[in-house]
């Protein structure tokens, strides 16, 4: 971030008019268009489709069709919410606490462990109150935060050194081992790899990103040799039917449900595979009912809406980068690969690529917390593409426009 557009951004923040909060958050004039359309275009279809997808569970499970609709309704009111909030930070304010923010994920990990509520033999979730909270999601931005932070204040070390490159992955080694206690093995992967991904857009040499990279594909592949649990998956894997009524069973209904659709669906509300024959399809396989219903043409437009997203994501990345506004830059680019290697492994585990993994997809999956963790990202990208319009008013449009 160039000293210019720090000064303006903390100036803004000094300035600010806190009598008429509320109205500032509601002011959108300065939101990047594409974002804002790409975002609640996503949430409205998600909001549908998780409906659609929940309403014959909950019925028996709690009696009462519409239990997730309007829970989700909530988390999307205090998403959005949050995500206003978020966008009026300066990024300077962000930059100099993302230290702070990783040691708060640290101690909402062990809390986790400590003090975690179970669910399907994994703690991941603090209870609070009514609601409860999925802290890997939190620590995903805490991370996300922090390393863009790293690279902008140790851009040289990295680019030069090894020992720059190493540091942050010494971070991620002792988070991976809060998340694995859990486990949560899905949330570790996407975010190794988006730091990662940052890293090696932050200068890192090509064989310290290599040499890295064969090291986590060997702990991994160690990982699911060493654990009965993941290896029995990974096995289901390879030959859903021959275990279609065990350990591939959810696999093979969500085939099924990929298969049914067709082109166009058999229409929405109209899935079968939602009717206690995929488990929980409202969470992890929620894209598989969509399939059913919408069919492939439904899939296809989910798609090129993430791709739309994230193309834009990477597009304000670039854009600050070359403006100087490394912190921004990193931001973005580090929120563009948490969505799209969620959307990538989500989307896999569907339709057969990839092994079953716990693992939601953005904007569609049914949980609070994941809701919240994405509509943030999006709100933190588009602070930084704000930012990027004080300072080059000229090279880029207002509003989105290019």
């Amino acid at each position: 971030m160039t000293e210019m557009a720090r000064n303006l951004d903390l100036a803004a923040w000094r300035d600010l008019d806190w009598r008429a909060t509320l109205s500032k958050l509601l002011n959108l004039r300065d939101f990047d268009a594409t974002l804002m359309i790409c975002l609640l275009a996503l949430l409205m279809l998600g909001y549908v489709a998780m409906g659609s997808a929940s309403i014959e569970f909950a019925d028996s499970r709690y009696g009462n069709p519409f239990h997730h609709v309007t829970r989700h309704g909530v988390y999307l009111v205090i998403a959005l919410t949050l995500g206003l909030m978020v966008y009026q930070l300066p990024t300077a304010l962000l930059q100099d606490n993302g230290g702070w923010l990783l040691l708060l994920g640290f101690v909402l990990l062990a809390m986790v462990l400590l003090f975690g509520k179970e669910v399907n033999g994994s703690k991941r979730w603090l209870a609070l109150g009514p609601l409860t909270l999925q802290v890997s999601e939190l620590v995903k931005l805490f991370v996300l935060l922090y390393v863009a932070g790293y690279l902008v204040r140790k851009q040289d070390e990295v680019r030069t050194h090894w020992v720059g490159f190493i540091k942050p992955m010494l971070v991620m080694a002792v988070l991976i081992v809060l998340l694995l206690a859990e486990p949560d093995f899905g949330a570790a992967v996407v975010m190794t790899a988006s730091v990662m991904g940052m890293l090696f857009l932050g200068g890192a040499r090509l064989w310290q990103f290599i040499a890295l990279s064969a090291v986590s594909v060997a702990a991994a592949a160690t990982m699911v040799m060493t654990s009965e649990y993941r290896m029995k998956r990974l096995l289901s894997y390879t030959d859903p039917w021959a275990n279609q009524f065990d350990g591939g069973y959810q696999l093979v209904q969500s085939l099924i449900a990929c298969g049914r659709g067709e082109w166009f669906g058999v229409g929405l509300g109209n899935s079968v595979q939602k009717l206690s024959y995929l488990p929980e399809a409202h969470t992890d396989f929620v894209v598989a009912i969509l399939a059913e219903e919408l069919g492939a043409a439904g899939v296809l437009l989910v798609l090129m809406l993430f791709s739309a997203l994230i193309g834009r994501m990477l597009w304000i990345a670039f854009r600050s980068q070359r403006a100087g506004l490394l912190f921004g830059a990193y931001v973005a680019y580090g929120a563009a690969f948490l969505i799209a290697f969620q959307v990538f492994i989500n989307l896999g585990v569907n339709t057969g690529l990839l092994p079953t993994k716990g693992l939601t997809l953005p904007f569609f999956s049914y949980g609070g917390s994941s809701l919240i963790s994405c509509v943030v990202l999006v709100a933190l990208v588009a602070r930084a593409k704000q930012q990027l319009d004080q300072v080059e008013p000229t090279a880029v449009g207002r509003g989105g426009r290019a």
